[in-house]
Formats: structure tokens, C-alpha cells, sequence
């Protein structure tokens, strides 16, 4: 069926952190993202596909997927679909659903990714797509970090934000729960020294932002500062590269054990 101006004008609407919240809705785009968005089972609202969508294999398996599923969809061009799309090659294919919620507690024995004010929503999803590959059990956005819903950031995440947890939190609050001092605060710092061994115990690794780093309340409530060591001549790693690293490092002893039996 075609696209009505309705619809249209709520996918346009969604490109804006305010309205989406708002709305409470996210936009999907990419054949990969779209197909995690399914399996996770989000609350459809519509879909909209174009002939681009047949120009690879997946992209065939996807609209069969749809069409066996009986979901509906709203067809339109190549062009007109450019035109709703955030990105600027789109694949054929965008969603909209109900943005997911978590809530969940830290656990003593859980381990997290804080992100501090993080701005880059290509960093954002990178370090979600980051923290569903290396197993952890949720991440949490401090105040002033970018929209972790935002049509960019999932796409970044490559759909992975539709697997982890994510929920939002003060920086005053996180600085309150560690002080508790069952899980322990780990703060990316490239002053740090090297990221240690963890095999026991729960813990939650902070990333900044990617000009000032961790705010100061954060960095004065953290046990352990930790970075990546660099022996070429690069000065830094941008935020997404350096939390992925981080995130491998800390959890080798978890998949050597489970390796290992």
C-alpha cells in the first residue's frame, strides 16, 4: 500500500530527540537493524520497504521474512524512500517502533557500561554494539549523553541495542549506588594504568566524552582508572575504538573459563 502523508510526517518528525521521546517512538533503518528489530519482538507501529530492498540476498530474505510474518507495508521509491531516510545510502527498508524499555538493578556481580556524556551517536552505538558482543549485563546513559534511540546511534549498534538493556541515570545517582562498594567504578583514563585482570566481582567501566572525559564527580568516585596501552605513536583512540578494547580486556577471563570449562 502507499505511504500516506500521515505517515510520512511522523517519520520526518522522528529525526528530532524532543519529538521522538515525545512520541516514544524509534525509526530503524538497514536490513540488519530492521531484522533485529523483529526479532526482539518490538511493538511495530509501520514499515516502509522500496525496490532497493531486492538488490541483495538479505535484503530478498527480509521481504519474505515480512510477507510470511504478514506484517504490512507501505511501498514508495527509491527516491521517496531517500527522502525519509536519516541515512544517505538507505538499503530499502525503514521501521518504526516503540521505543524498548529496561530497568534493571546493578548487580554486585554485573557488569556495565556507563556512558558519560558521550555525544557521537556513531560512538554511542559502537560501544552498544561493543558491550552485546563482549556479554555484558546492560548500559547506562548518564545525563547529556546523546540519544541512544536515535535512528544514527542504532543504526551504529547494528541493531544490538534491541538485545542489551539500556536505561538512563544521573551521574549524582550512579556516584550514589557505587558508593555502596559492592560493585566497583572503573573509569576509562588515558592517564590510567593498563586495564587489569578481572575474573571475580562486578564492576562498571565509565567512557567520557569524547573532548573533556568523565566528568569530575564520576572520576572522584572511581576505584580503578584504566586504559589501553599504546606503544605507537597515535596520542589517542576515539571513545567507541578505546571502550571496545576496554570491554575485551575485561572480560578475557570470562571466556576463557567459559572456553576453557
Amino acid at each position: 500500500m502507499p505511504l500516506s502523508q500521515r505517515r510520512a510526517a511522523l517519520i520526518r518528525r522522528l529525526r528530532t530527540r524532543k519529538t521522538r521521546e515525545r512520541e516514544g517512538l524509534v525509526l530503524v533503518e538497514g536490513v540488519r537493524a530492521v531484522g533485529e528489530a523483529l526479532d526482539a519482538g518490538v511493538g511495530l507501529r509501520l514499515v516502509v520497504v522500496s525496490s532497493r530492498l531486492d538488490a541483495t540476498p538479505e535484503g530478498s530474505q527480509l521481504r519474505a521474512r515480512l510477507t510470511e510474518a504478514g506484517i504490512e507495508v507501505d511501498e514508495v521509491t527509491n527516491a521517496e524512500l531517500g527522502e525519509l531516510s536519516d541515512t544517505r545510502h538507505p538499503q530499502g527498508v525503514l521501521l518504526v517502533c516503540a521505543e524498548p524499555t529496561a530497568t534493571f538493578r546493578i548487580s554486585a556481580e554485573g557488569r556495565y557500561l556507563v556512558l558519560d556524556a558521550v555525544q557521537d551517536p556513531g560512538n554511542a552505538g559502537t560501544l552498544i554494539r561493543a558491550a552485546t558482543a563482549f556479554g555484558l549485563d546492560g548500559v547506562i546513559a548518564l545525563d547529556g549523553t546523546v540519544d541512544l534511540w536515535s535512528a544514527k546511534a542504532v543504526r551504529a549498534s547494528a541493531g544490538m541495542a534491541f538485545r542489551m538493556p539500556i536505561q538512563s541515570m544521573s551521574a549524582g545517582a550512579l556516584v550514589e549506588r557505587v558508593s555502596a562498594g559492592d560493585v566497583e567504578l572503573l573509569v576509562a583514563d588515558m592517564r590510567g594504568p593498563s586495564v587489569p585482570d578481572r575474573s571475580t566481582g562486578g564492576w562498571l567501566l565509565v567512557v567520557g566524552n569524547e573532548g573533556s572525559g568523565p566528568r569530575p564527580e564520576v572520576l572522584a568516585a572511581a576505584a580503578t582508572k584504566v586504559s589501553v596501552p599504546m606503544p605507537g605513536p597515535a596520542e589517542s583512540l576515539n571513545v567507541g575504538m578505546a571502550g571496545a578494547i576496554l570491554l575485551y580486556a575485561l572480560t578475557s577471563s570470562t571466556r576463557e573459563t567459559i572456553v576453557g570449562g
